[in-house]
């Protein structure tokens, strides 16, 4: 009860502190309006980065003259008739010095209305300091925002994290290193377009609002559209929409995109993720390797200029080959238990309560065989590898392998612990697959996760479609491993967490 006074009596504080900043710089606010000053001009005419301009004074050095910039002031020092300003945009932070008697008196006294927090625009001319700091010796400075409620704190980093994620724009304003990430994951993107452009794929659209959620195994999220009568749901995979194009006559497609699959959250997942789904004709799963393999390799070496990264204080190289083994023999090797002894679902559940393991008495083999590959095999998977050859019960949209009907070909890719690719030869026989399609739903009945059979999807592949190589990666996935961060939540702008009323 003391804890719980202790803590409401720290927040009444911070809340009237807040307060009265803020009533300040309202004041603050309608004496620049007094003044005659717009605090919120419509534009500004920024003619460098701080980047640019740093540039600038590198190539012309002292005196360079017509730099006109624009940022957020995070630090203000005064010393008399003399102050500086620190500011930073997009690409970095400069330092401004403000003097009396080249400003004017009118423009100087702005400075006594500029909080920490406030957007600036500051013209002038380059030279470098005693210390050797490269400075704006700043002729005009314009208020272009006032802000009126304070950066954290500690502007350098906000120490509670769920607030950084809650709060993402003071998290950009205050933390370099986000700043870092998220422009990485931008270049990251940018890469892997490029690797697939150059092999002849296009980039193609396809419905989020889907009559049904097809191409996974995942609950969806539900939605009613109001004017059509019906439920829709939002998609939880890009495959079937992109099959239907390779039926159409594009051979090479793909898309990234937004998923949503109604799941928990964890430091591996969230509830809308972005997945690059890209399909082939004429290929199979062999060369859907070698694709993800080059997307890995190319891509870090564009974005970090190495195929070598350290992931939890661990070197991993994405340099090819990748090591390969069967499903099969991870599961044995890991715990023991070849699948192919336990034929039906009751005798592997059996088999797995054995091991001590809380086994859902609802699962079908496929999703037993699955819990056994997420416990046992995938944490330990650090170095890139492939897991080849599923059961056919794991996935309905695979064709089956060459020579052995009980299973099919698909792999999935794990890196660091966690799977970051699944591809398949695709299934194109239409017969086999309205087949898959019932037995799976016959075995998993009751389970909300299960396959749905498109009866769509199903009629565009009685027109036929060619052999096919399709793939799935989780973009996410790879920005964690490229910027060695050990929660998906440091690299989704804005991850999902719970309302809170307080937030």
């Amino acid at each position: 009860m003391m804890r719980w006074q202790r803590q409401d009596w720290l927040l009444i504080c911070m809340s009237s502190r807040l307060e009265r900043i803020t009533e300040q710089r309202l004041e603050s606010l309608n004496r620049l309006r007094t003044r005659g000053m717009d605090p919120y001009p419509h534009s500004y005419r920024v003619t460098h980065t701080v980047r640019e301009a740093m540039a600038v004074f590198e190539q012309q050095g002292e005196g360079a003259e017509g730099i006109a910039l624009a940022g957020r002031v995070m630090a203000r020092r005064s010393m008399g008739k003399m102050s500086f300003l620190d500011i930073r945009d997009a690409s970095g932070k400069i330092q401004l010095s403000l003097r009396r008697d080249l400003l004017g008196s009118e423009k100087y006294g702005l400075l006594e209305e500029i909080d920490i927090g406030d957007i600036v625009g500051a013209g002038g001319t380059l030279f470098r300091t005693r210390s050797g700091e490269i400075t704006v010796e700043v002729s005009d400075v314009t208020m272009l925002c006032k802000a009126l409620r304070p950066l954290p704190e500690k502007w350098h980093g906000l120490a509670d994290v769920e607030k950084r994620y809650r709060h993402r724009h003071l998290d950009l304003i205050s933390n370099e290193e986000s700043r870092r990430i998220f422009a990485l994951r931008s270049r990251i993107i940018t890469a892997i377009r490029s690797v697939l452009d150059s092999q002849g794929f296009l980039e193609v659209e396809t419905p989020v609002l889907q009559p049904q959620a097809g191409g996974a195994l995942a609950r969806p999220f539900v939605t009613h559209h109001h004017s059509l009568g019906q439920d829709l749901y939002l998609r939880i995979a890009l495959e079937l929409y992109l099959k239907r194009l390779v039926i159409g006559g594009f051979d090479r497609v793909y898309e990234i995109g937004r998923v949503f699959r109604n799941e928990g959250l964890s430091v591996q997942h969230n509830p809308e993720f972005t997945l690059l789904e890209c399909y082939q004709a004429y290929t199979d799963y062999t060369d859907m390797m070698r694709l993800v393999e080059e997307v890995y390799v190319r891509t870090a070496q564009e974005v970090l200029g190495t195929t070598s990264v350290i992931w939890r204080g661990q070197a991993v190289d994405f340099g090819v080959p990748w090591q390969r083994t069967t499903l099969r023999l991870a599961i044995e090797d890991h715990c023991g238990i070849d699948f192919e002894d336990y034929r039906d679902a009751a005798s592997l559940r059996q088999r797995m309560t054995e091991l001590g393991m809380d086994v859902d008495p609802k699962k079908g083999r496929g999703r037993l065989i699955d819990e056994l590959l997420s416990t046992f095999v995938e944490p330990r998977l650090i170095q890139p590898t492939f897991l080849l050859d599923y059961p056919v019960e794991m996935s309905p949209l695979a064709k089956k392998k060459r020579g052995n009907d009980r299973l099919v070909e698909r792999f999935e890719g794990f890196v660091g612990g966690m799977e970051v690719a699944n591809a398949f030869t695709e299934l194109n026989d239409p017969v086999d697959q309205r087949e898959r399609f019932l037995e799976q739903l016959r075995e998993q009945a009751g389970d909300d996760e299960a396959e749905v059979a498109d009866e769509g999807f199903l009629q565009a592949l009685e027109h036929g479609m060619p052999p096919t190589g399709g793939l799935g990666m989780g973009i996410d996935r790879l920005v964690m491993l490229l910027t060695d961060q050990h929660s998906i939540r440091e690299v989704i702008l804005f991850p999902q967490l719970k309302t809170r009323s307080d937030s």
